[in-house]
């Protein structure tokens, strides 16, 4: 299933322009990518700190939640995500669940799903923050980046190609896989 691709410059959050775009009828797979997010959300209210060089990016797509819930889709979101990122770094990734990818401790990829309901249908929103090639500051918790762990300016067109052409083979699958199957395949 293709995913159609749209570009900023800067927003104020990838999700929020999801939410936009749903409501304004543009209902088809769609990821949204920008240079610059000036007000980044994380799960339960928090921030997430958008540096220069990073990688900001959210997919959205209708989804049954009779068929794979949201919280299955979270399950499912990381292990993709996983599976992509250690394609490029083949270092061994945690999954801090539900949605925080960790390398040695240091968390270095975030992810926030928020569910759309329009038109009668369920649209699932992925945000996905992944530190590239810089590190945020946080008090919370600590952080690194691609370049980091790799020793190299990481290309966040080539990660962006490889996000995108693993969610396009899984929104083909989605429907005519069960959780489970999903599940062991992502895994």
């Amino acid at each position: 299933m293709k995913i159609k691709i749209k570009n900023y410059k800067k927003v104020k959050s990838t999700n929020d322009v999801a939410m936009k775009l749903i409501k304004r009828n543009i209902l088809e797979p769609t990821l949204i990518t920008t240079k610059k997010q000036t007000n980044g959300r994380g799960r339960i209210g928090k921030k997430w700190i958008s540096l220069k060089g990073n990688l900001f990016i959210t997919l959205f797509f209708k989804f049954d939640q009779k068929r794979i819930n949201f919280k299955q889709f979270a399950v499912l979101n990381a292990f993709l995500l996983k599976k992509v990122i250690s394609k490029v770094i083949s270092k061994k990734i945690k999954i801090k669940w539900p949605n925080d990818l960790l390398f040695n401790r240091l968390k270095f990829c975030g992810i926030l799903q928020e569910v759309i309901k329009f038109n009668n249908f369920d649209y699932l929103i992925v945000g996905i923050g992944l530190n590239t090639n810089t590190v945020p500051q946080n008090k919370s918790f600590k952080s690194t980046c691609l370049k980091n762990i790799l020793n190299k300016k990481i290309d966040n067109q080539k990660i962006l190609k490889k996000i995108v052409i693993a969610y396009e083979k899984f929104l083909g699958e989605k429907n005519k896989l069960s959780f489970s199957d999903l599940k062991m395949k992502y895994k």
